[in-house]
């Protein structure tokens, strides 16, 4: 008799469908997209995404490439797709969320092909904001080391 494996947060049965390890909680992981932290958090049926896309850099760190990131920021929230949102934070990152609806029972395939369709919206807001003067984690973490 095949049994139930723990993935992280979830338990998952022989047939791939999800549930929370823990009955009470929303499951939530982290990874890595091109160097960015992205967060996702499933409840029920939905899924939360959200991805630290890059940086305004301090006016110390790269005064000249500040006001040409705030005008890539400024336009931004235009082109996003219906559904997104576009945050700055008080440490100047600048964070994309949206929220999927998954299905009613959630399975492993479902959660990945979700998480893949997200990452790949995401890139070319990520491409935007590089070339608009924003730092990424990849381009801030390069410039630490020289």
């Amino acid at each position: 008799m095949t049994q139930a494996i723990t993935l992280g947060p979830f338990q998952v049965d022989p047939d791939g469908r999800l549930a929370p390890l823990h009955a009470a909680s929303r499951p939530s992981f982290r990874f890595a997209w091109r160097g960015r932290s992205v967060r996702a958090e499933l409840e029920l049926d939905r899924l939360r995404m959200q991805a630290t896309a890059a940086r305004i850099p301090f006016t110390a760190e790269r005064p000249a490439d500040r006001p040409r990131a705030f005008g890539t920021l400024r336009g931004l929230p235009r082109e996003l797709p219906t559904g997104w949102e576009l945050t700055l934070a008080p440490d100047h990152s600048i964070v994309l969320e949206t929220e999927k609806t998954v299905g009613g029972v959630t399975t492993v395939t479902q959660l990945l092909a979700a998480l893949v369709r997200f990452v790949l919206e995401l890139d070319p807001y990520l491409d935007r904001l590089e070339a608009g003067g924003a730092w990424s984690a990849v381009t801030a973490a390069g410039s630490a080391k020289t």
